[in-house]
């Protein structure tokens, strides 16, 4: 059984871009955020409390060093893929990988409408998964496909609603309304998709996967 930690509705508002819970976590080793924008900044050290009386390691990165967490780090099978250029840095990608004892590879985003990794690239527990190509360079491309498996290339208009923002728990998939091609493709492989209405999150910048974190991303450390 699965263990969901919910915040109320009116907790906080959604006034720009944003990711609520941008931080990395494998075993009980907790990476949290650089961010970019000032604006996000202050949430840093009540973030890392939070995880500290939960029982979990924290591990600070140097500050000159931006990384936005799950928002551009995610496992695909063995491997944690690091997205960068438009909110975390490349530089970021060693530390973090020195961190949390793993091989991570860093794949150059191109397109600022997909301006995190998770709004374009979703790993699955077989080892395969869904993106939109086009949002990363000639090298990420080769890169994600020689370490993944059978990837499903989300279409352009599909990708638009911010498919690839999906939470996987299994063998379940949600993700945003919009993308009937992709849910047809994954219910096809056996996954059970469920489709949400996100498109006031989508105006301020995310979908499904921007409104989660998972404690921890792998369990390892």
């Amino acid at each position: 059984m699965r263990e969901l930690l919910l915040c109320p509705p009116d907790y906080y508002g959604i006034e720009y871009e944003i990711n609520p819970w941008m931080s990395v976590a494998r075993g009980r080793r907790f990476i949290p955020s650089n961010f970019r924008h000032k604006e996000r900044a202050g949430e840093q050290p009540f973030f890392a409390k939070w995880m500290e009386q939960h029982g979990y390691e924290v591990d600070w990165l140097p500050e000159k060093l931006y990384f936005e967490g799950e928002g551009d780090a995610l496992f695909g099978n063995d491997v944690l893929f690091c997205g960068y250029k438009f909110r975390s840095d490349i530089q970021s990608h060693r530390a973090i990988a020195e961190m949390l004892g793993c091989l991570a590879i860093s794949v150059e985003l191109v397109d600022p409408r997909f301006y995190h990794l998770d709004t374009c690239f979703c790993p699955l527990p077989d080892g395969s998964g869904f993106w939109f190509p086009n949002a990363f360079d000639e090298y990420g491309q080769r890169a994600i496909r020689e370490h993944m498996t059978d990837l499903i290339d989300v279409a352009p208009e599909e990708a638009m609603h911010f498919s690839c923002n999906a939470v996987v728990i299994d063998r379940d998939i949600v993700l945003p309304e919009g993308a009937p091609q992709l849910v047809t493709e994954l219910q096809e492989r056996g996954y059970r998709c469920q489709a949400l209405p996100m498109t006031e999150f989508i105006k301020a910048g995310g979908a499904c996967k921007c409104l989660t974190m998972f404690m921890p991303q792998r369990e390892k450390a």
